[in-house]
Order: structure tokens, then sequence, then C-alpha cells
């Protein structure tokens, strides 16, 4: 069952989303069992109100195990494709079998492999879904104002500095949240190099709907690197 936008946003609204993912060349993925329930719980315990994962397996062992809502998404390397988030629909029709609560996509303008736009892209599924809830993964504002143009229900900074054309910056891209708030009518989600409480903070004030957290929280190999680094 589904958790209504309404009620996500109504949940998240000024808070943290965490993000429990691992992916098969990461120590924390299993082959055998997925261990990201046991981060997602954490995450519950902690305040969390929604978790965004990856793979098809862990939207539905983290919804079964917590009951929260999901923001679901797969990774997949398609031999064409620029993106990989959701690159296709045979993922987006998946993500609506497992339930998931809210589809995040890669809405970015780089190449298609099928030679669709991804406006075309967008299209299709809100024909094919009309009800699915869609989040948009970009790395520019002219990239999240076309994604809120085609109809998407949120717009996430996830992809700031991952693409060749955005600005690459050490920590969070606060000026796009900001352009982003300043220009839509439909939340926005930062996230992306939020490593600390007072990074989170700022961006709420900024006036982010709610915040993204994953490496800072649920990736123990990026945060030992973190210290290593740190230290040197």
């Amino acid at each position: 069952m589904r958790a209504t936008l309404t009620e996500i946003l109504a949940a998240t609204k000024g808070s943290i989303i965490v993000s429990c993912q691992a992916l098969p060349d990461e120590p924390m993925y299993c082959e055998e069992m997925s261990i990201m329930p046991f981060f997602a719980n954490a995450a519950k315990q902690a305040g969390s109100k929604c978790i965004r994962t990856s793979s098809i397996r862990d939207v539905e062992a983290i919804k079964k195990i917590t009951g929260l809502p999901v923001i679901g998404l797969v990774k997949r390397v398609v031999e064409g494709f620029d993106s990989y988030i959701t690159p296709t629909m045979k993922e987006i029709d998946d993500l609506v079998d497992t339930d998931a609560d809210i589809i995040a996509l890669d809405c970015t303008m780089r190449k298609r492999g099928d030679g669709s736009t991804i406006n075309e892209f967008i299209s299709q599924i809100k024909k094919k879904y009309p009800d699915i809830v869609l989040m948009a993964d970009i790395s520019t504002a002219e990239e999240g104002i076309n994604a809120a143009n085609c109809g998407v229900n949120l717009v996430g900074t996830t992809l700031s500095g991952y693409t060749d054309y955005s600005p690459k910056t050490e920590g969070p891209d606060f000026e796009l949240v900001q352009k982003l708030v300043s220009s839509l009518d439909i939340p926005v989600i930062a996230e992306g190099k939020i490593h600390t409480p007072e990074q989170a903070k700022k961006m709420l004030s900024l006036g982010a709907h709610a915040v993204v957290v994953g490496g800072a929280i649920t990736r123990p190999l990026e945060i030992a690197q973190r210290f290593y680094n740190g230290i040197k």
C-alpha cells in the first residue's frame, strides 16, 4: 500500500529523509540478505518519516520492516544511456509493482539511448501511471524547472556535481536549492554532499521542503574515508 503525496509531505516537512543504499560493489552490500532495512530501522528510531533506497529488494524489505514510505529508484547502467537512476520504463514498471511510494528518476538533459527526450519519457510515464508520484533527480536549475513543467511532483538536487556541466563543489549546492525554491511551486528536496546537521539546517532555512542525507549516515566506508582524509 502506498502513502499519498500529501501524507508524505506532511510527515517530512522541515525534516530529514535518510537514504539507505548499497550497490553490489560496496562493502555494505550482501548478496544473501539485504542489510539496508536495519539502517532504515535505525533511521526510523532516530525520527525519519521517509526512506530513500535503490533496488527492488530494498524497497520491498524496507517498506515491510519499517512501515515507512519509500522513495524508490533502480540504479542500472543501460547501453546508450548517460543516466542510470531509473533510466527506462522497465525500472518504472518494477517500482510500481513493488509499491514504491515515490519513484525517483534521472531528469537531466543527458543522452537517452532510446532516442527519447526526458520530457517524452516523463510524458510516457504519466500516461501509463497517471497516479504515480515522481521525484526528479536533477543537476541544474534549468533541469529542475523543465522537470516541474513536465509534471513531476518533487525536484531533488541529487545530481548536482555529477554531470559534466554542473558545478563541482566539495560541499552541498546551496545556490541550486535557493534558485529552485524561488522558481518552483512544487517541493524542493535538498540532496547531495550534505555531511553535517548545520548544512542540513541551512538547506531548510533556504526553503528546502526536506533534506536527504545518505553518505553521512548510512555509508560506513565513506564516513571512515572522510575521517582519514581529514587528518592527512
